[in-house]
């Protein structure tokens, strides 16, 4: 039971952007996330992902690359060039597994790579992690 408390204490109050086209992931993922007790923040497309990353200065990023607009190895690339968000800290959460799409994430410094579907305690467990660091 304590480590139930201490695991929700590590992931409590972090502030989480979520950034994919996929309604319906996104609705069950942010509802996970809140149950954990994490402020979650939500974009459709790369750009408005951008944005949110500008405006609302999230603790992680999970992000998809496959988006209309602007795709998430784009937003990845613009993040890391800014300044003011370089160092947050980002998890792609993507169905795109070739090794070239690993290769473009891993040079633009995400924290971590997990494919869908995926199984969510292994998620929570990843996103642990990197908010620890």
């Amino acid at each position: 039971m304590l480590k139930l408390f201490k695991e929700k204490k590590r992931t409590s109050q972090a502030k989480i952007l979520i950034v994919d086209d996929e309604v319906d992931l996104v609705s069950t993922v942010a509802y996970r996330l809140k149950f954990a007790e994490c402020e979650v923040v939500t974009a459709s497309n790369g750009l408005e992902g951008l944005e949110r990353a500008k405006s609302e200065k999230p603790d992680l990023i999970l992000l998809d690359t496959n988006m209309p607009q602007m795709d998430g190895h784009e937003m990845l690339e613009r993040l890391r060039s800014d300044e003011a968000l370089k160092h947050i800290p980002v998890i792609m959460l993507t169905a795109r597994c070739e090794a070239q799409d690993v290769a473009t994430a891993s040079a633009h410094g995400v924290s971590d790579y997990v494919t869908k579907p995926f199984d969510f305690g292994q998620l929570m467990e990843k996103i642990r992690t990197v908010l620890k660091r």
